[in-house]
């Protein structure tokens, strides 16, 4: 059997987390693939840092970040320098994953360069163009030139049917983040040493918030509510991993370095994370996959967006869509920190993305269809 030539693209730390159980699985198969990990470094420091987690290292590095940068300036750069890496590398096969301005630039420069395209973690939608942005925008332009669409959900699927994706080109295999928290067995001290001298017998919120539709007023009103909860509740400190966009850096750190038993940190490593998720109360968050890991850590989640393009976890009951209205957010809290039975109720649900072979599957499916 021939190899087949496929590149993956990643760009940033959530592209890296999800895709490194496929990347793995596909260099099981080395009888089958020839294959390349290509990064633009969308995010420079964010990417390294998970690649390493899991012991992998890119081929080429495209090396495309730059401080501050703009959405247009990074696009316009990842779109050309993709075009000429495929026009030069000439693939059976590109695998991108989610929606990330990196994703939708390589499916644009696959598209044009005729590359096939495989897209894991298909079909999300939050059915508004702005929210989450560019997200939204990005996903859907790269759903309409793949040609393999790797849905993580039954309702991922039939999102993408109803926009016309052929059936024989859509399969539901579970999402990788569930392998790749199979991956890692958090043991008790963070890599973070800063981490290890907090008190975890007190109830500690952890949160994460940087989405670029947030920032300004309503990452502001985030931090609001922080400080609102743990000035009504004594017995409450918060961790906050923050982002080093500058757009999020300088606004949080000027509304909360000050405040008591809210620990604002540098981002942490990937198993720190998960240490902090084993080890928190509950998840305030804007990410998306936060929601998709703190269901397996039986961690209750309040998304601090107005919608969510994973309302499997909504639905099943482990989740609340709070938005950024300080009062609304501390009426939650308050309700979980509370109500014993509304936080047994949230925390009990078994994880709805997956089983932990999602990457198994897409690699199968691969094989098959090159």
């Amino acid at each position: 059997m021939s190899q087949r030539k496929v590149i993956t693209i990643v760009g940033t730390r959530p592209e890296a987390i999800k895709m490194a159980p496929v990347i793995q699985e596909i260099e099981r198969h080395k009888d089958r693939f020839d294959h390349k990990l290509v990064t633009t470094a969308q995010h420079r420091e964010m990417l390294d840092q998970i690649l390493s987690s899991f012991g992998i290292e890119p081929a080429i590095d495209l090396s495309l970040m730059q401080h501050n940068q703009s959405l247009a300036t990074f696009a316009s750069r990842s779109l050309t320098s993709l075009s000429e890496l495929l026009m030069e590398l000439r693939p059976d096969c590109i695998l991108v994953q989610g929606d990330t301005t990196t994703v939708m630039t390589a499916a644009l420069a696959a598209f044009y360069q005729g590359v096939r395209i495989g897209h894991v973690e298909a079909g999300l939608r939050s059915f508004d163009r702005r929210n989450p942005f560019p997200e939204e925008i990005n996903r859907r332009i790269a759903g309409c030139v793949s040609d393999m669409h790797f849905a993580p959900t039954e309702r991922a699927r039939s999102n993408l049917l109803r926009e016309g994706v052929p059936d024989n080109c859509v399969w539901v295999t579970g999402n990788t983040i569930v392998d790749a928290l199979k991956s890692f067995k958090p043991d008790h001290r963070f890599q973070d040493d800063s981490l290890n001298h907090l008190d975890f017998s007190r109830r500690t919120l952890l949160v994460t918030a940087h989405r670029r539709e947030s920032h300004g007023l309503r990452l502001r009103h985030i931090c609001q509510a922080l400080k609102m909860i743990v000035e009504r509740r004594d017995d409450v400190e918060i961790v906050y991993p923050v982002h080093l966009n500058p757009n999020v850096l300088e606004l949080v750190h000027e509304e909360l370095r000050n405040t008591t038993r809210i620990h604002l940190v540098k981002p942490v490593s990937y198993l720190d994370l998960l240490r902090l998720l084993e080890r928190c109360f509950f998840v305030l968050t804007d990410s998306g996959g936060i929601q998709e890991e703190a269901p397996s850590f039986h961690k209750p989640v309040l998304v601090l967006r107005e919608l969510t393009e994973r309302p499997e976890l909504i639905e099943a009951g482990g989740g609340e869509i709070v938005g950024t209205d300080p009062e609304r957010i501390v009426r939650a809290a308050e309700r979980l920190l509370s109500n014993e039975n509304e936080y047994n109720k949230m925390s009990s649900i078994e994880n709805p993305f997956g089983d932990g072979h999602a990457a198994e599957r897409i690699v199968s499916i691969l094989a098959e269809g090159l």
